[in-house]
Parts: structure tokens; sequence; C-alpha cells
């Protein structure tokens, strides 16, 4: 009965056709699913990285008109997208920073190396390598059992920031590469008050294994903890800063909604909520998505987090009229 890793993010948009020209022109998503709803407040839009497999979608509810939303405590800081190469990741940059988009990086995490932007309504998109893992500075059995702070010359106050701003690839990236093209989510970083109470929850209920336990690079008085559905691997692992002193998050376009974490089958997602209720945690009825199953339940300051089903998925042939 154990959680088979990521399976979707929802953020909140404004402008539902702005934000399927952003996440499939530029980024090159492909929309896999719109919902049927009729009222323009319940649209939902469902893009794919990859095969359209739990891990890999990126969803967006319209909020036409709502107030823009603001990072903070029981919300979720950004989503990043994998790519296996460093070349990869500079010709990313390349190519957003052509179109006018700002970009934060390469920034070398050192597990993996990034950049960061944000699409039209602010949300914070991070595009990462696969890089040296966890096992980098811990041995591959004892990964996430001691801190294991950032090396000096990676925090934010000490990089070369001339360098950072100018690495990028040679050439204008009018289309995006095979090597380019996403194939799953990366990793998801929600922010808490205590990360031990993350730990708790994460670990002690739903049973994902701790990788990693460091400090923000950019943050380092803040706690940085990476937890996993598997043994680490990109679209697999839940992240969290420690921010005691942040106010409460504010939904809104701009920031993510909920993150979904994937379960087995129907069997399986109802073993999951009765052991929520059995701990005396949040548990919503189950209800059937069309394109899965899911209940959402909370962490321990507030963040929604959804449980949904592998199947049935977003077909073939849905996926081919979406592309029309």
């Amino acid at each position: 009965m154990s959680i088979q890793g990521l399976h979707h993010i929802t953020a909140v948009c404004s402008d539902a056709a702005r934000t399927e020209e952003y996440y499939t022109g530029t980024l090159g998503l492909r929309l896999v699913a719109r919902s049927a709803e009729a009222a323009p407040e319940n649209r939902h839009l469902y893009f794919a990285a990859g095969d359209a497999e739990p891990g890999s979608i990126v969803s967006f509810i319209e909020r036409p008109g709502a107030a823009p939303g603001r990072e903070g405590v029981g919300g979720t800081h950004h989503f990043a997208l994998l790519v296996e190469t460093r070349d990869a990741l500079l010709k990313w940059k390349r190519r957003l920073t052509d179109r006018g988009i700002s970009v934060n990086g390469p920034l070398d995490r050192h597990y993996f190396e990034s950049i960061y932007h944000r699409d039209p309504d602010g949300t914070v998109i991070e595009i990462a390598t696969r890089g040296a893992g966890w096992a980098r500075d811990e041995a591959p059995d004892r990964v996430g059992s001691e801190h294991r702070p950032p090396p000096p010359e990676m925090l934010k106050g000490n990089r070369d920031q001339e360098r950072v701003r100018a690495e990028t690839w040679p050439d204008p990236v009018p289309e995006i590469t095979p090597d380019m093209r996403f194939r799953t989510l990366h990793h998801v970083t929600a922010i808490g008050t205590s990360i031990d109470r993350v730990h708790d929850f994460l670990h002690g209920v739903l049973g994902l294994r701790r990788v990693k336990r460091t400090s923000n690079f950019d943050m380092p008085d803040s706690f940085h903890w990476y937890w996993s559905a598997g043994r680490g691997e990109p679209g697999t692992v839940v992240t969290y800063f420690e921010r005691p002193g942040q106010a409460a998050v504010i939904h809104g376009p701009g920031q993510i909604d909920h993150y979904a974490l994937a379960v087995a089958d129907d069997t399986a997602l109802v073993e999951w909520r009765l052991r929520l209720l059995a701990a005396r945690l949040p548990a919503s009825p189950i209800q059937d998505r069309v394109y899965f199953k899911s209940f959402f339940t909370q962490d321990p300051d507030g963040q929604t987090i959804e449980l949904a089903t592998r199947g049935p998925g977003f077909s073939l042939k849905e996926q081919k009229e979406m592309g029309k």
C-alpha cells in the first residue's frame, strides 16, 4: 500500500488561454485534457511532460478575476521539471531569455543543477537535471540520516553572480530539441513551520523515505529536507522549506493549489483514506475525477495533498484530440 511517487501538481491561473499557450508553445508540454465543466470557474487544464503517466502531469484551475496569490506556510513554493543534461538546461535558459523571460541560474545545488523562472501568473518553475543524486555525500543506505550543509561556494552570497548570469547556450534555440523535452516532474517543494512535524507526517504517516537533510542554498538558516516515494529518483520527490516566521499562503493565480501523490489502484486509495481517518487526520470523500479517483488530506500546516489512483489515465484518443 505504498505511495508510488508524484501524481500531479495543480496550480491556479487567471487566463486559461494564456496558460495553454505558455505551457504548450513555450515549454512544449502537451495539453492532454480539458475539464468538461461548463462554468468558467471550473475550467481545468491538464498538461503532460512525457507520456501523461502519473508524475508527468501539470494541471491548472482557472480563476479569472481572482486576486494574485502569495507564497507562504501551508503552500507550495515551486515545482520542478526534469531534463537529463546540463546542455539541455543551458538550452532552456537561452530559449527563455530570448523570449524576454527572466531566468535565475544555472545554479549548482550539489545534487543536481537547475534554473528558475516564472510563468505568466508568477508560478515558480524550476528546470532541474538528474545530477549526481543523493548519495553524492552519503552512503546509499544512509542518505537522509545526517545533516549535510550546502558547500559554502554554492550559497547565495558566495556565488560568482557574473558567471551565473552570463552562462547560457551559445546559439538561439527557436525549437525544442529532443534532449530538452520534459519526461516527468523532478520534484515539488512546499513550505512548513516545523521540518520535524513535516517528517512525522510524510515519513511516519505516508511512509515516504527521507533522502536528504540539508539547508536552503539561498536561505542557509532554513532547513530544506527531501523525501521520496522510491530511492530518490526524479518524479518521486517532495521537499519542504522550514520557515517558521513566514506568513500563511494566500491562494490565487501564481500559486500551486495542491500536489498529488500516486497510489496503485482503488483498493489502495480506500485503505489510505481509512488509515488517515484512523489517525484522526483529514480525508475527504473519494471522488471520481474521470482520469483517476482521489481524495484530499492536509499536511501539518494545511497544505492540501491529493492521493490519486494511477488509472484509468488520459487516453491516447483524448490526447490526440487535444493536439488538434
